[in-house]
């Protein structure tokens, strides 16, 4: 396709299309020539924004921009709407990609039911690769809203799955012949199977239910990045044992071939909980089929202690994500 908006045949035919999903909510979504779109809320009910953008990868991109965003959602305890969706394609490529990516966006919509309300597609010589930027849109009920700045001296913090899950995947997409010719194929096959895991939608449910007192999604920059930006926003101390860090083998595996700290690389589908019932919580998540472990504790200090076979060692601010070193 050439530089500029998508033809408008093209925006019906491999956009519109692809999209099914509709919210109740949504009073004016995605149309040719809608420059806005429009939802309805009740009146005990808020809404929640974020936006995210999709750089990193293009391998599976439609549905990785759904579930980060809808990510960020619940890990305010929100319920996602729909999203506001920017496609940004390098100069020559194909309709037949824009219309995969916009089935794999439709396919990650169908599974949290959301609505893709609205979005601009445009073919630039800006990228080199196909570039998602994302906002969604989501409803909380008032005076129910959770903040990552929400923890209290004290508390037990919690993370869901797995860290180094996105990444994992990710790296195991873009290296898969590098990886395959030095790991088994079922080590390959699990870090690529992975990406089910990416959603907390079912996490955030529940420990919202449970009365969670702060939530992040552990994205950039790892676990140490999420604990690191909790502790700052709550005006908290940490108390964390890396040895309960939850962490899959293929991770492990990975990470040591490419040379990378898998507690700084992204780990979408790992939800960072302070709550007040540690392991209330674990169980309720257990009971949901969500595998959960208490990995320290939030204090009334100042500092941000990590502790590993006896030693301790203190908590620095985010670096560049480990992610970056290999793709």
């Amino acid at each position: 396709m050439e530089i500029g908006k998508i033809p408008e045949n093209v925006l019906k035919r491999s956009v519109m299309r692809q999209l099914t999903t509709k919210r109740e909510e949504v009073l004016v979504g995605s149309a040719v020539g809608e420059d806005c779109a429009a939802v309805v809320l009740e009146p005990d009910e808020e809404f929640v924004l974020s936006t995210d953008p999709i750089t990193g990868t293009a391998k599976d991109i439609g549905n990785l921009a759904v579930l980060v965003t809808t990510n960020d959602l619940a890990s305010a305890g929100a319920t996602p709407i729909g999203i506001m969706l920017t496609v940004l394609l390098p100069k020559g490529t194909e309709e037949a990609t824009l219309k995969e990516i916009m089935q794999q966006v439709n396919a990650a919509c169908e599974a949290a039911n959301i609505q893709v309300i609205g979005g601009h597609t445009e073919v630039t010589d800006v990228v080199n690769q196909p570039v998602l930027s994302v906002t969604g849109v989501g409803k909380v009920k008032r005076g129910k809203l959770i903040s990552t700045g929400g923890a209290k001296p004290g508390m037990d913090l919690v993370a869901t799955k797995w860290i180094g899950i996105e990444g994992t995947a990710i790296i195991a997409k873009e290296k898969e012949a590098e990886l395959r010719a030095h790991f088994p194929d079922v080590i390959v096959d699990e870090a690529i199977g992975l990406d089910a895991y990416v959603s907390v939608q079912k996490d955030g449910e529940v420990a919202a239910a449970h009365g969670a007192a702060a939530m992040h999604d552990v994205t950039e920059g790892g676990i140490f990045g999420a604990l690191w930006e909790m502790a700052e926003a709550s005006s908290v101390g940490l108390d964390v044992d890396l040895s309960k860090i939850p962490i899959r083998q293929e991770t492990v595996e990975i990470c040591e071939y490419f040379d990378v700290n898998p507690y700084q690389l992204i780990s979408s589908g790992c939800m960072l909980i302070a709550t007040s019932d540690g392991s209330g919580l674990v169980r309720a998540l257990a009971d949901a089929g969500v595998a959960a472990s208490i990995i320290g504790s939030t204090t009334d200090s100042n500092d941000r202690i990590i502790r590993y076979d006896g030693e301790m060692r203190y908590l620095e601010p985010p670096k560049a994500d480990e992610f970056h070193k290999v793709i």
